[in-house]
């Protein structure tokens, strides 16, 4: 085997990305999804990368069935309750759940998420809400000045950068120079939460994932690799 690359096709909606691993062994494409959603194309020596892109689209549909199953994070994630007790994360930190009865109110206490809410019908989706808007706000906070950060190290000017729910993808960005980033990403430890950051502001320059686009990420952050693959070990924790 050589050197892992990295190509994407996109399908419909879904942003199907996936690795290239070569063998002089091979003689046809081998397609592979693992638990954890990664999805790495065995190929011959020679098979140019549009025809790995070919086939990778010819079997979109199967592989966006396969996807569904394991996504849009790698692991299941624990079914909250959103009563006391409940754990989240927060910047890779565990924080345990307080609920209280009063006026609503998010905010970390200590080693926990301390969460006030009216009684009554309905509350845990009251307080699932109170949630959601309390990462948000976090995310929204934290990702801009984290986006300045890698620009300043990419030798880039800053983007625009949005908080949205997005489904399948932890971030993307548009040809207008605008980054969108999914608000759960906030849950991840910072080394990671910076892999996508870092990732999605480089796309303004790169907008596939090219050789020259892994070169210029590896040189402003080392051990790529190994945040990139933590990430996708990672995401069903924050799922909910």
């Amino acid at each position: 085997m050589t050197s892992v690359e990295h190509s994407e096709v996109q399908f419909g909606r879904t942003l199907i990305e996936y690795d290239i691993r070569r063998s002089s062994k091979r003689r046809t494409v081998a397609v592979t999804i693992f638990p954890a959603g990664n999805i790495i194309l065995t190929a011959p020596t020679g098979a140019s990368v549009e025809r790995l892109d070919r086939v990778v689209h010819q079997k979109a549909r199967w592989i966006t069935s396969r996807l569904r199953s394991v996504r849009p994070f790698a692991q299941a994630a624990p079914q909250k309750e959103f009563v006391s007790g409940d754990s989240f994360l927060y910047l890779g930190r565990q924080y345990r759940l307080r609920v209280l009865a009063g006026p609503e109110e998010v905010r970390l206490d200590g080693g926990r998420l301390l969460v006030r809410a009216p009684e009554g019908r309905g509350r845990a989706d009251r307080i699932r809400g109170l949630l959601v808007a309390w990462y948000r706000a976090r995310a929204e906070d934290w990702l801009p000045a984290r986006a300045q950060l890698w620009a300043d190290r990419m030798g880039m000017t800053a983007p625009n950068v949005l908080v949205r729910e997005q489904e399948l993808r932890w971030g993307s960005c548009s040809a207008n120079g605008v980054v969108r980033f999914n608000w759960r990403v906030i849950q991840a430890p910072a080394r990671l939460v910076d892999y996508v950051v870092a990732h999605e502001v480089l796309h303004l320059r790169h907008p596939d994932h090219t050789k020259a686009f892994w070169s210029a990420l590896g040189s402003v952050m080392p051990d790529v690799d190994s945040r990139r693959t933590a990430l996708r070990g990672f995401g069903g924790r924050v799922d909910w």
